[in-house]
């Protein structure tokens, strides 16, 4: 375990100094394990991490049930930030709608520089935009004292409002919902049919059409590193209503387009008056062209 490695004294010393940390550091990160170096992790001065593991000792800090260090932030986007540490260099995928949640971890681990790469181009609905300000470039162009750079930068604005950046990476593609879900009915009385349970809302598709339409809402968990042009059937949505699927995907310009089901029914009991269970598995496609 991480807390036996820590605490039978395996400094990590290098150069002029020693370090009580050793230099292979275990984290839990929102329940994300992440296992990196100790010079990663002080690699930015007076950022949070930074003063964490090297102005504290191991005592003073967290840890999770194995031992591990433990910070209570959220482990998927906490990758970034080891990613950003480990080289100073950010890079993201092609489409990357939390944007703006990843910038308020950077706030929070006290990474100014990645922060302030991060907080130029954070668009209205939290996805990446590579729009230039309006206002920005006309007054560049005011600058550089062409006056028929600015009509014609207005002319473009007034095109990019027809056609604005969103719309035109809205590719075409399809998306497959698909949960599986039980319920009862009386033996005799159909009125006595409970509600349906659905106990989980499974997402197959294109990875960046799926993080375009559900964003925050879909639990990758199960898939973490899937490359957006990659396709996956490993996602699931972070709530159990079908219905507020559908309206996402609808927002997204998606139409259903087939649907198909199986069930089976099994008594609870073998007496005859009990209930019966239905079990149901069912996948809607939507298309978007």
């Amino acid at each position: 375990m991480a807390l036996a490695d820590t605490e039978r004294g395996g400094s990590n010393c290098g150069g002029d100094s020693c370090s009580p940390f050793s230099e292979i550091i275990e984290l839990n990160v929102g329940g994300q394990v992440y296992v990196t170096r100790h010079k990663t992790l002080v690699a930015v001065p007076d950022s949070l991490l930074w003063s964490m593991f090297s102005k504290k000792s191991p005592k003073e800090l967290a840890r999770d049930s194995k031992g591990r260090f433990f910070l209570d932030r959220d482990g998927f986007l906490f990758r970034y930030i080891l990613d950003y540490l480990r080289d100073l260099n950010l890079v993201l995928p092609d489409y990357f709608p939390e944007k703006s949640r990843l910038q308020r971890e950077a706030d929070f681990f006290q990474l100014r520089d990645l922060a302030k790469r991060l907080s130029p181009r954070v668009s209205k609905d939290n996805s990446i935009s590579e729009e230039i300000s309006q206002s920005d470039t006309e007054e560049g162009a005011l600058q550089c004292g062409s006056s028929g750079a600015v009509e014609t930068l207005r002319t473009m604005s007034v095109a990019g409002a027809v056609r604005s950046p969103s719309l035109d990476s809205r590719k075409s593609g399809y998306i497959t919902v698909g949960y599986r879900g039980s319920y009862t009915i009386g033996r005799d009385i159909q009125t006595d049919a409970k509600f349906r349970r659905v106990a989980r809302i499974t997402v197959c598709g294109k990875t960046s059409l799926a993080k375009e339409v559900f964003g925050d809402t879909l639990n990758e968990s199960r898939d973490p590193d899937r490359p957006p042009e990659r396709y996956t059937s490993r996602y699931y949505l972070k709530y159990n209503f079908l219905e507020q699927a559908f309206d996402k995907l609808t927002e997204a310009g998606f139409h259903m387009v087939a649907c198909s089901s199986t069930g089976t029914c099994a008594y609870t009991s073998n007496d005859p008056n009990e209930d019966k269970i239905w079990t149901s598995y069912t996948e809607y496609v939507f298309c978007r062209e």
